[in-house]
């Protein structure tokens, strides 16, 4: 059995490759609040692209031991495949979104697929290096390389979180008059006397606090502030139905200092886990901005 192993190299090393590149995508692939990718037809499409991309990781290391450099051409190819994927998603998305009572909105939507794209490009990363260490080592070492890079990719599927840039915490809801307010930011005017009826029994609001100024400019984004208010309607609920704008969760701004108030109408009253679901909601790759990281000099007087 041992010298089969050691004759059949490369077999070993390509299924061995496919296998824990599969394990990579099956540890990543996940149907959470979000309910995307949905169960089980969503899956079977995004397993089905992780088993090519384990296979196009495993079969470019014997091309590259065998000098046979043109085979690995083939990756770019993959790599138009799974752009591919990304506007698949994107399109998806985008048409589910106009059926929202509280829409994801596109910054949402981009960063859904960038991350179905990318983790694609991560299974064929631990392919690519659990056939390697199989082929040129021993296959025992490439299972340990397997669980390391399964490791690794875990760590880099998921981005930060609101935790990280912002600190949450409950707002008073009130009226004054007609105007609304969450503390002291102005959110909006409600004209109906139903309306005001309602937000006075089921308003709940919070104020988020940015921690620096790059984390002030990430928060004002409109893109990250709607991904806030679909992550908790989708988790809390919200009380309203088609055709009542006025009853739409809000996310305000206070020009002054960047604080961010929410204001939403939840079917589930929870104010402890509705902070939760703010701090755990995702910080959005494309609503990022760092200010701070300009290498803008103050222009010198001359005399």
């Amino acid at each position: 059995m041992l010298n089969w192993i050691a004759e059949q190299k490369y077999t070993v090393g390509i299924v061995l490759g496919v296998i824990f590149g599969m394990a990579a995508r099956l540890s990543m692939l996940r149907t959470d609040y979000r309910q995307y990718p949905t169960y089980p037809h969503g899956k079977i499409i995004h397993l089905s692209l992780g088993a090519i991309a384990a296979g196009l990781g495993s079969v470019a290391v014997p091309s590259l031991l065998d000098k046979n450099y043109t085979a690995v051409t083939f990756l770019s190819l993959a790599a138009q495949q799974f752009r591919d994927v990304r506007n698949m998603e994107r399109q998806t998305l985008s048409k589910i979104d106009s059926m929202e009572l509280v829409p994801r909105g596109a910054t949402y939507i981009e960063g859904i697929a960038m991350v179905f794209e990318g983790r694609n490009y991560l299974v064929i990363f631990t392919s690519f290096i659990t056939a390697l260490f199989s082929i040129v080592f021993a296959w025992y070492w490439g299972i340990a390389a397997g669980i390391a890079a399964i490791l690794l990719t875990n760590r880099f599927k998921s981005g930060k979180s609101i935790s990280h840039i912002a600190d949450v915490h409950k707002g008073e809801v009130r009226l004054d008059g007609p105007n609304l307010y969450v503390d002291d930011i102005y959110i909006m005017n409600v004209g109906l006397e139903d309306t005001r009826h309602t937000i006075k029994q089921r308003g709940m609001g919070f104020i988020l606090v940015p921690l620096n100024k790059n984390c002030r400019v990430t928060l004002a984004n409109v893109g990250q502030r709607q991904a806030l208010l679909h992550d908790l309607s989708t988790i809390l609920g919200v009380y309203r139905d088609e055709g009542e704008p006025s009853l739409l969760p809000l996310a305000k701004l206070d020009m002054a200092d960047g604080r961010l108030a929410v204001f939403l109408l939840p079917q589930e009253y929870d104010a402890d886990k509705a902070r939760q679901v703010l701090l755990q909601s995702p910080v959005l790759e494309s609503a990022v901005r760092m200010p701070s990281e300009t290498n803008l000099q103050p222009e010198r007087k001359e005399g």
